[in-house]
């Protein structure tokens, strides 16, 4: 889901290539300065013959692309951080990613289980990043790799990273593992079952399938394993949950929570800190931190090391939350116990889909039924609200869904009378 999808581990990894090159900063708007970007693309294309890339490819495939700015105001929006994480999770461990990713555990049953012989990672876990990543294969994402990052590479923010990752999709191409046509996915380059960005591809991903290519695009099996083999390699743990909720005494200091401030689980215990149920704190006394993502009015969780190989897969606390909690669902277990501070919470994708269907049938021009809450979605709400004479502030909860179900319901009850 996050376009900066492994970005912190492939900055580490492409820092010390990166070469100083002419660079320029554009608008985000249709013009550019096209004899600046054909300097700086020409030292691209430098630095990319001198990582081994032909020049026959970095022609064909960079050398005559025109700039796509409009990836430029996405390098300042990312919504793990921007959305309250009950909206967040509302649309991503609904029941419907559930359905659909049991039917995965059943589907790919004996792929999940070499995977997880070979890697040490369980399958539901495996199932959930490819859940949350791409809705099990279903939304790739529809930017072309090459046109995206190459003109990250020479505008905006950021240029000497996304100049690796414009050279690590080249030698994808160049090593015939994945066409360029195939080659499509977020604006920040992520791409696949599983969104690797290009550069972590090239590190992580492998052959499962055994037919000679590393393809997270056409192959299943290569995606799962690839995924299993980066959580491995962030320090996954072997039969070791990523934590669970628990439930804070009345007055506890928040103070000592936060992902990295971990102790001893026995310091949680001495804290007054107890299972959902009031049982003692259970387990070995490994380092545990305790997460807040809402304050202490809302749910509460220790979480362990493996909390943090998510979390290095998309370096936000929300999105490691969304593979944590759909990968307990994909076992079988609840939902949450606790609720979310807010008196409006947030839509899963069937809701936000019925939401767009009564916005539609009152007359609102919000384009097809699809579950995503754009501007348009959001300026008829704005509307709705304004002849409720609520709150306006475009949002999609709860309260406005259950207002125009009501308004519905009474429409309908007034036409049978």
């Amino acid at each position: 889901m996050s376009n900066s999808r492994l970005l912190p581990c492939a900055l580490a990894a492409l820092g010390a290539i990166a070469l100083p090159l002419q660079v320029f900063a554009a608008p985000a708007d249709v013009s550019y300065d096209a004899a600046a970007f054909d300097r700086c693309l020409a030292g691209v294309r430098t630095q990319a013959l001198g990582a081994g890339i032909s020049a026959a490819v970095f022609d064909q495939h960079a050398g005559t692309v025109t700039p796509d700015v409009s990836v430029l105001p996405l390098l300042d929006s990312q919504p793990e951080f921007k959305t309250p994480i009950w909206d967040y999770l509302a649309g991503l461990v609904d029941a419907e990613r559930v359905e659909d990713g049991q039917a995965m555990l059943r589907e790919h049953a004996a792929t999940l289980k070499r995977v997880e012989s070979e890697y040490g990672v369980d399958p539901a876990t495996v199932v959930a990043v490819w859940g949350v990543e791409s809705d099990f294969g279903k939304t790739f994402g529809k930017r072309p790799l090459l046109t995206s990052l190459t003109t990250l590479s020479c505008m905006g923010r950021r240029q000497p990273f996304f100049r690796g990752e414009l050279i690590a999709t080249l030698q994808i191409v160049q090593a015939g593992d994945v066409a360029a046509d195939k080659l499509v996915g977020s604006w920040a380059g992520a791409f696949g079952h599983t969104q690797f960005m290009p550069s972590t591809y090239r590190r992580i991903a492998v052959d499962f399938d055994g037919d000679g290519r590393r393809d997270l695009v056409g192959s299943v099996p290569d995606a799962l394993a690839s995924t299993a083999n980066y959580l491995k390699r962030s320090g996954w743990r072997t039969g070791e949950p990523w934590g669970y909720e628990v439930r804070l005494p009345a007055n506890f200091d928040a103070a000592v929570s936060g992902r990295t401030s971990r102790k001893p689980l026995s310091f949680w215990t001495g804290r007054g800190i107890t299972r959902l149920d009031g049982a003692p704190l259970a387990g070995s006394d490994k380092p545990t931190a305790l997460m807040l993502p809402a304050g202490k009015s809302g749910p509460a969780f220790l979480v362990f090391k493996n909390f943090d190989a998510i979390y290095s897969y998309n370096a936000a606390e929300s999105y490691a939350f969304a593979i944590a909690l759909l990968s307990d669902r994909l076992r079988g277990q609840g939902g949450l116990v606790t609720a979310w501070p807010t008196d409006d919470p947030g839509l899963s994708r069937r809701e936000r889909r019925e939401l767009q269907t009564l916005l539609l049938q009152r007359g609102h021009d919000i384009g097809e039924v699809d579950g995503m809450i754009g501007s348009a979605s959001r300026a008829a709400i704005k509307l709705e609200q304004k002849r409720l004479g609520v709150s306006v502030d475009g949002r999609a909860g709860q309260a406005i869904l259950r207002a125009l179900q009501r308004a519905s319901d009474g429409a309908a009850a007034g036409t049978s009378g």
